[in-house]
């Protein structure tokens, strides 16, 4: 039966390009951004979704496992093919791009890269403000998948909110379209939004229908200097509290600052123990009047240095520099786990507290940045997975972060998702009946499992982090 799902596979994909079995192939398609590799049976890359249907009704009924992928910058293992079977390639599906002006909406491909969305909105004059720092590599069906974030989720939200309808291929092969170009739909269960953030567990995304909005009239930066990290998550409360509502608030740690000067020096203070990075959008007046109080705010919290960038390649340079932290403290040590543990904003000091701690209670290299005008922080752990003692400490770590983000009122993912990194501590966060309410949607939908099984519900027996062999 294994090798007759195979022969009927060729059926459907004939053009032999697009159907993957070398070892070197499959070897490349068996990891993401996160940790861990497997090995699928086979790589398929649709062009359309009459393609994926015939795809999804074979694995339906052969029971062969089907992970969606997209550029696989996922950090908690989305569309790692756990349990073999087929790896679907959705990053083929590019061809659709429309901007509905009338609407203030654009119709897209899964394969389309999220930043040619922003750049192809931006030429109309409107405005799409979901900008994960893989926006420049990452596809928006993945975006979709995950409910990514990023930077700007603060005043804006996250992928999510700009979400209309969908064009879904379900696990039975069947093709269903959710929500449309109405800004309003109450009519029955909200099936888009049940999609949005599933991590490829309910069906496969095969067009995007998203809201616009209209171009902020003018966009100025902060560079704010702190020597107490404590400090700046008090100065975020204040910003936030004094009635400003920043399009993006950054923190980023020393260790991050130093790592990115270290990358490519962007200027940025090295002797600094944290910096904030905020951005202040919308009218020239109103941005003017709110730069000045998060000056004043800033300052009486304990800022050493308030620096302000209103032209736009300063800007450009400040926020390039952000979107470097990633690349370059993944320099310091060849394995780099990132989390994103989100808390309420008041909880961001004792949040940083609490990283501290565990930095020097398992002696690991624990860096910090993030959303933090949101409470999405990225506590990133540094090691080398060669090294098993070093790696038993890291588990540790890692689950005590989770840990504490719920201790303190927050959630295991604000942008990453789950996948199979967190799935260990769903119950945790959720509930016994909670987490099974989860599992009787996943199973009325794909009695037969074969839509990316193995994601976001913890396995048998499974109940901690395991990044050791």
């Amino acid at each position: 039966m294994n090798k007759q799902w195979q022969i009927e596979l060729e059926k459907i994909i004939k053009d032999k390009k697009r159907l993957l079995s070398n070892p070197a192939d499959l070897l490349s398609y068996g990891f993401d951004g996160s940790f861990g590799q497997y090995q699928p049976e086979r790589v398929v890359q649709p062009i359309n979704r009459e393609e994926v249907a015939d795809i999804m009704k074979l694995a339906n009924t052969f029971g062969v496992p089907v992970y969606p992928r997209g550029q696989a910058t996922c950090l908690s293992g989305g569309p790692l093919p756990v349990r073999g079977g087929i790896v679907l390639d959705t990053c083929k599906m590019k061809d659709k791009l429309t901007i509905d002006s009338e609407n203030l909406t654009a119709t897209v491909s899964p394969g389309v890269i999220t930043s040619k969305i922003k750049e192809a909105a931006e030429k109309e004059g409107f405005f799409y403000p979901p900008d994960p720092s893989s926006a420049h590599v990452s596809t928006i069906g993945g975006n979709v998948a995950e409910n990514s974030g990023g930077p700007r989720g603060l005043k804006y939200g996250v992928t999510g909110n700009y979400v209309l309808g969908l064009e879904v291929v379900t696990p039975q092969g069947e093709i269903i379209r959710t929500g449309g170009q109405t800004i309003k739909n109450v009519t029955g269960y909200n099936l888009t939004q049940l999609l949005v953030g599933s991590e490829g567990t309910l069906g496969v995304i095969t067009e995007v229908t998203l809201r616009l909005i209209p171009k902020p009239k003018s966009r100025v930066s902060l560079l704010v200097v702190f020597d107490d990290l404590v400090a700046s998550g008090k100065a975020i409360s204040g910003i936030l509290s004094s009635g400003i509502m920043p399009s993006a608030m950054e923190i980023i740690d020393q260790h991050c600052i130093n790592a990115v000067e270290r990358h490519k020096p962007a200027g940025y203070p090295v002797d600094a123990a944290a910096i904030l990075l905020i951005e202040l959008d919308g009218h020239p007046k109103a941005i003017e009047e709110e730069m000045v109080e998060a000056d004043r705010i800033c300052r009486e919290i304990g800022a050493r240095e308030v620096q302000t960038a209103s032209d736009e390649e300063d800007q450009k340079k400040l926020w390039e520099a952000r979107k470097l932290v990633s690349p370059a403290i993944a320099k310091i040590k060849p394995t780099k786990i990132s989390e994103d543990a989100t808390v309420p904003r008041s909880k961001i000091p004792e949040m940083f507290e609490r990283l501290s701690e565990i930095r020097e209670k398992y002696n690991v290299e624990l860096v910090v940045f993030g959303h933090a005008g949101d409470g999405n922080l990225h506590p990133n752990i540094l090691t080398d997975k060669r090294d098993q003692e070093e790696m038993k400490r890291v588990e540790m770590a890692v689950s005590e972060i989770f840990e504490s983000a719920i201790e303190v009122g927050g959630t295991l993912s604000g942008e990453h998702g789950i996948g199979t990194m967190k799935a260990p501590f769903m119950e945790k966060e959720l509930g016994k009946i909670g987490l099974e309410m989860m599992r009787r949607v996943k199973e009325a939908w794909d009695p037969n499992d074969v839509m990316n099984p193995g994601k976001i519900f913890p396995q048998d027996g499974q109940t901690k982090l395991v990044l050791t062999e």
